[in-house]
């Protein structure tokens, strides 16, 4: 989960930053000394994740995706709600499984859940009862990280 100004910082992949959606806080419209500011609240105004990702989409993008990638049980309801549209979609999960090359986590690989994520049996069984794709760090990925040598 990130802030939504933060993840439009970091949009990538030629991604426009007013499709990226990430988590916010309060702000409030005020006059100081006669200049309108935005000021932030320590509080909460948007949380996306879990179900507030498919809300946060339909809200701020105001139609349902496609695509959508995810890698933990947060990304469920958004993978839900795109795959359940019309026409071709896809739903795509990337397991955390190479405890060598990455973090690996989540019941689904027989390891325990992380301050990072948490894949679980769960998602995986939705995801095989779903069509989604399960694409495997350890299996699937000849490089992880982009410094990396191919073998």
């Amino acid at each position: 989960m990130s802030g939504a100004e933060v993840a439009k910082e970091i949009a990538f992949y030629g991604i426009p930053p007013e499709q990226v959606i990430g988590s916010s806080i309060v702000t409030k419209y005020e006059m100081v000394d006669g200049k309108p500011l935005l000021m932030r609240d320590p509080k909460l105004f948007f949380n996306d994740d879990y179900d507030g990702k498919a809300i946060g989409i339909n809200l701020f993008i105001g139609k349902r995706p496609q695509i959508a990638f995810g890698n933990s049980d947060g990304d469920k309801a958004m993978l839900q709600w795109t795959t359940a549209g019309d026409g071709p979609r896809l739903g795509l999960l990337v397991l955390h499984d190479d405890a060598e090359r990455e973090l690996a986590y989540g019941p689904a690989n027989g390891l325990p859940d992380t301050s990072v994520g948490t894949f679980s049996q769960a998602l995986m069984d939705t995801a095989n009862s779903s069509g989604w794709t399960v694409v495997s760090m350890k299996n699937d990925w000849k490089r992880i990280f982009g410094f990396e040598s191919l073998p």
